[in-house]
């Protein structure tokens, strides 16, 4: 059954010395390099510059709000 199998689907093409072979492998170690660079990314929590801008400006926001709640008093 596996020699009928072998014979009706040609595997030799997909061997890594064939073309289509070399393009699967090519695809492979791009998409294992995204991945390792997203896990990297997420673990290091990197903020984008935007995202820092609209936490600050929520902190100042906060802050005003918190200072308006709790005035000082002389």
């Amino acid at each position: 059954m596996i020699v009928l199998l072998n014979s009706a689907i040609n595997l030799k093409i997909y061997s890594p010395t064939e073309p289509i072979g070399i393009i699967i492998l090519f695809i492979g170690l791009i998409f294992s390099g995204m991945i390792f660079y997203v896990i990297y990314a997420v673990s290091t929590n990197k903020e984008s510059i935007e995202d820092k801008k609209i936490r600050t400006k929520k902190e100042s926001i906060q802050q005003e709000k918190i200072g308006k709640l709790f005035p000082k008093q002389k």
